[in-house]
């Protein structure tokens, strides 16, 4: 791959005319204002990330961790770009510079198709077909579409989020350009190549992928299964790590404000990033600051942290830049970084399963979210195939007409149902749970 081809203004549904400008942002930073303004986004801040949404104790939902994301994304991009271009001076003044705009609007959208509830949502969706009354539409579906319901993944939903052409939008979805389109891609392969549950992209979003990889000089490798998958674009290791240093470093410092953690139980996991003479530092700098709350110095050692990891993982971009170009790199970022920092990441990753993953709260929403989820699939996906009927009537006209749930086509208003059900924020599934079945009424 070359960084001249990988490096893409083109956009996605404005291939053939010339799109008017009015200001002076490049293309990458109008896909960043997009998202920034689009509803898909500002509903993120009413999913879970990891713990409940908020009450009285401020933790991250899906909105907070994105912005973050793309914070840290802004970071490495940046820094690739500055390190790429003293090794390559023809980079320079080129659209390569803008690489950390492009992975900042990456990571803006990588989150974009968690359905309610995250993982539990996941969850429920593939199980309901899997294991449950979906079982029955396996022999009235086409066997991809089959695999791709049996295994939604919220990472390939985001990739039809902002490509589907939902009716009342337009034409090309968020039309986007190819670079960061392609940014968000970490399993750039259908679901029935997958050997586990992750894949890029639905079969209907099929060849819009191949005409991004096309375009950008993405080639074809084999997935070692007897199939042939595409590399991943270069770009998408640098969202991928600034996803891998926010949450488990942001789910440590939600884990401490909860009291899942205790302080020392905390300053000594971010500690351990660090060698001896650097620990000694770095707490002499909290006295001298006068850091006395304890939250305040867990933001501090937080940020130390994320600051090491970032410059760690652009160390290994840059280290590693032929793999990267040629497809033949293995893993993400942070498996590649010094012995001491990836061991304290692993100790991070390893607590965060048994303490706070498996923590009572958690265990609690992800339970109630999954029933949540399982009883508007069953509901609804009912209601679509016996839509002759009254109260299936009823159901559908409750949803937007920007989803074709009254298609001719089975799997077209499947999926129409997924489109509605992914789309809600966990408080409105709650809600619309609690309205269909009873145990709530409309107070006017």
């Amino acid at each position: 791959m070359k960084w001249e081809n990988l490096i893409s203004a083109k956009r996605l549904g404005q291939e053939l005319r010339h799109s008017e400008r009015h200001d002076d942002r490049s293309e990458f930073k109008r896909d960043y204002d997009r998202l920034i303004f689009s509803a898909p986004f500002r509903r993120l801040q009413n999913k879970t990330q990891v713990f409940p949404l908020p009450g009285s104790i401020f933790v991250h939902n899906r909105l907070t961790h994105s912005l973050e994301v793309a914070s840290v994304g802004m970071s490495l991009g940046n820094d690739v770009a500055r390190h790429l271009t003293k090794r390559h001076p023809e980079l320079r003044d080129t659209l390569f510079e803008e690489i950390g705009t492009i992975v900042a609007a990456a990571c803006l959208a990588h989150d974009m198709g968690n359905p309610p509830f995250g993982h539990s949502g996941e969850k429920a969706i593939q199980t309901f077909f899997a294991e449950g009354p979906g079982q029955e539409l396996q022999s009235k579906l086409d066997f991809r579409f089959w695999s791709d319901i049996t295994h939604f993944d919220g990472n390939a939903y985001a990739f039809r989020l902002l490509t589907h052409r939902f009716q009342g939008r337009r034409p090309g979805g968020f039309v986007m350009t190819y670079s960061t389109l392609a940014s968000i891609v970490k399993y750039p392969y259908p679901s029935y190549f997958a050997k586990k549950s992750k894949f890029g992209f639905f079969t209907t979003e099929y060849e819009v992928y191949s005409r991004l990889a096309n375009e950008l000089g993405i080639p074809l490798i084999s997935a070692g299964n007897g199939h042939e998958c595409w590399a991943r674009h270069p770009l998408v290791y640098l969202v991928e790590a600034a996803d891998d240093i926010c949450y488990e470093i942001m789910d440590i410092e939600d884990a401490h404000k909860l009291k899942i953690l205790t302080y020392d139980e905390t300053e000594q996991l971010l500690l351990g990033f660090f060698d001896e003479d650097t620990q000694s530092k770095i707490r002499h700098r909290i006295t001298d600051e006068g850091l006395d709350d304890e939250n305040e110095r867990v933001v501090y050692l937080r940020a130390c942290t994320i600051g090491l990891l970032v410059n760690l993982c652009v160390d290994v971009f840059v280290e590693h830049e032929d793999e990267l170009l040629a497809g033949t790199f293995s893993g993400p970022l942070v498996d590649h970084i010094s012995d001491r920092a990836r061991e304290a990441y692993k100790t991070c990753a390893d607590l965060s399963v048994k303490r706070i993953y498996r923590s009572k709260v958690v265990l609690d929403t992800e339970l109630a979210g999954y029933k949540i989820i399982e009883n508007l699939m069953h509901t609804f996906v009912e209601a679509v195939i016996h839509s002759d009927r009254y109260h299936s009537q009823q159901l559908l006209n409750m949803v937007s007409s920007q989803y074709d749930i009254h298609a001719d086509d089975l799997e077209t208003r499947v999926m129409a149902v997924i489109d509605y059900i992914c789309g809600m924020t966990d408080v409105y599934a709650l809600e619309l749970y609690q309205k269909i079945n009873g145990l709530s009424l409309p107070i006017v």
